[in-house]
């Protein structure tokens, strides 16, 4: 989760630009570098590690110039060195960013055949030579920046600074957000509120696609298409992160529009993109040579072992026993020396997780854990640690979390099944570059927000919901009824589609909402079989596919969501996101406490 600065100042910037990136340093504190522009010309001063390094460097070098741009890194594409430290240069070109440029491969090949030469391993350097190679063909620097970025795939959030003009900065986002702040005579960038706190509280969130032109006196907003759009001016509380909700109504939602920028910082931990291949860092275990994996967590974590438990069985053959660990910890689980296990846990404090896990270490099998604190107790009792990225989660139901962990479960099974010799370089190279799509993916998911939010609107009126899924599917129906009965309060229960009729068809009738997901798969054929049982009984269907699948499909719906069409590796990833919406804009309409639901807690502490 890297941050980026950017002011047009009446002062000398730089020490400015560094003071807001300490209150970025939570996203990325592996390289840091400030660019301004002196005399016409961009400086830079770049360093690695943290920030510190960088003022160091300033104070034996220093910045003048009353505009500039700064960056606190989480690597994702090269190794954290002051090489690949943002910003990076091209002629006349500055820029920091955050995110995954999705296609840099072929734009770094275009450019490369074009003259241009990288001296970076990034994703980033792309874009600076993009944009320098419209400003070189005769385009105006606004031009030749809005035609970069309508090249560009991914979820990236930008800051762009142009030599020989010291009023204008232009900036991108598409996934990660950005903030403009309003001054007087002065105007800023950042990438949350907090960065911005000290010099000003006027703030406007930029949009998914949105790009602005931003001068001392002014700042303009455009879509991805050229059009002038008008977004809200409001004032913010960014003197504490953990409290500020940005432009949304509430850390629920805020947290589920998070998902296209954390699911990306935490692949990116995990999986080279530039080499395609999982990265080489120490593990706990040996996939090689175990032969049983043993998973256990709570709640939505539970849910996320569930899909990986497909992941792993299917891709890399390991087989895998998976327990809610308040069964787990009771059940005295035989364990073999060649098992291993893992526990699930956002907080890492979890009573019963943490239990399970002392049960294994008494049974002395080497333990790893997924956790977003690495300060926690289960982080600490473990041999190793599979950190998310997701940063601090307020709501609590769960949501990038979630995702995050299913992206650290998806990357391990890649590692196994490469570690395991059933995939090779190539097979394991193709499910990195599916796995880098995420987060594009997960922003298209998102842009349905307003037609779920219709649909919940007619879910509000009911008392009771069932979900139906096959395969990876289950869990995540599972999950969805999970966040629908959390913060709504309606009854909803999640089934596996083929035991429809082991049971639960006795209660469908027209009075019945059914919300299938069903994206189309190999098995997608089985699944509108379970439709078809539900619609002759009246049962009014909810269909989340994909647009072959809602061609297909051949069942009358109460509403279909059309998804993108995405890899099945990476679908229960994105297809979590419509389900996580559904619910939050239930519970909306209902008018209950979403982001803190009656009778529950973030962190389950206690037995």
């Amino acid at each position: 989760m890297c941050g980026i600065v950017g002011i047009v100042g009446n002062m000398p910037v730089a020490p400015l630009i560094v003071d807001a990136l300490k209150r970025l340093e939570y996203r990325g504190y592996d390289s840091a570098g400030v660019a301004t522009i002196e005399n016409g010309h961009l400086e830079r001063r770049r360093a690695e590690g943290k920030l510190i390094n960088l003022e160091r460097r300033l104070g034996a070098e220093p910045l003048g110039g009353r505009i500039g741009i700064g960056h606190t890194r989480w690597a994702t594409h090269g190794v954290p060195n002051e090489t690949n430290a943002h910003p990076h240069f091209s002629d006349n070109v500055a820029i920091v960013h955050n995110g995954i440029i999705e296609n840099f491969a072929d734009l770094r090949t275009e450019l490369t055949a074009d003259g241009y030469t990288f001296t970076s391993q990034t994703d980033t350097e792309v874009v600076a030579h993009l944009i320098a190679r419209g400003m070189k063909q005769g385009l105006p620097v606004v031009e030749a920046a809005h035609a970069a970025l309508r090249r560009l795939e991914g979820a990236f959030a930008l800051a762009i600074m142009f030599g020989g003009d010291d009023d204008l900065l232009i900036g991108a986002r598409n996934g990660p957000p950005l903030a403009v702040g309003h001054g007087d005579g002065e105007m800023f960038l950042g990438s949350d509120a907090i960065a911005l706190a000290p010099f000003t509280d006027a703030i406007t969130y930029l949009e998914d696609g949105d790009w602005c032109v931003v001068r001392r006196n002014q700042v303009q907003i455009f879509d991805l298409n050229g059009r002038k759009v008008d977004r809200k001016q409001q004032r913010s509380i960014g003197t504490s992160y953990l409290v500020d909700k940005g432009n949304h109504r509430h850390f629920m939602e805020k947290e589920i529009h998070e998902q296209p920028e954390v699911i990306s910082h935490t692949l990116a931990h995990y999986l080279d993109f530039v080499t395609g291949a999982p990265r080489d860092m120490p593990l706990p275990f040996d996939f090689a040579k175990m032969d049983r994996l043993a998973i256990s967590a709570c709640g939505t974590a539970y849910l996320a072992g569930l899909v990986s438990k497909y992941w792993f069985e299917r891709f890399a053959r390991l087989p895998v026993d998976i327990d809610i660990a308040s069964e787990f910890r009771y059940r005295e689980m035989p364990l073999s020396k060649k098992s291993a296990a893992m526990f699930i846990s956002q907080s890492g404090e979890t009573a019963d997780t943490l239990a399970s896990l002392r049960y294994c270490r008494r049974e002395g099998i080497p333990i790893g854990s997924v956790v977003n604190v690495r300060e926690s107790t289960i982080a600490r009792e473990s041999d190793g640690i599979f950190p998310t990225l997701a940063g601090p989660e307020i709501g609590v139901a769960s949501t990038k979390a979630f995702t995050c962990q299913l992206s650290v479960l998806a990357s391990l099974a890649v590692r196994a099944a490469h570690d395991r010799g059933y995939v090779d370089a190539q097979g394991a190279a193709k499910m990195v570059r599916e796995l880098s799509e995420a987060p594009r993916f997960a922003s298209m998911a998102l842009r349905l927000d307003e037609r779920i939010e219709k649909v919940a609107r007619e879910l509000a009126k009911v008392k009771h919901v069932l979900y139906l899924g096959r395969d990876t599917n289950f869990p995540l129906a599972l999950e969805g009824a999970l966040k629908l009965k959390e913060i709504s309060y309606i009854h909803a229960e999640g089934y596996a589609a083929g035991e429809l009729k082991h049971g639960p068809i006795a209660l469908i009738d027209e009075n019945m909402p059914v919300i299938v997901v069903a994206p189309h798969d190999r098995i997608f054929d089985k699944t509108v079989s379970n439709m078809q049982e539900v619609a002759a009984r009246g049962g009014r269907i909810i269909l989340f596919t994909d647009e072959k699948g809602a061609q297909k499909a051949s069942v009358k719906t109460l509403d279909t969501i059309v998804m993108p069409d995405v890899p099945e590796l990476i679908a229960p990833i994105v297809y979590a996101i419509p389900l996580q919406l559904l619910a939050y804009h239930t519970a909306v309409a209902m008018g209950t406490d979403v982001d803190q639901p009656r009778n529950l807690a973030k962190s389950v502490t206690v037995e």
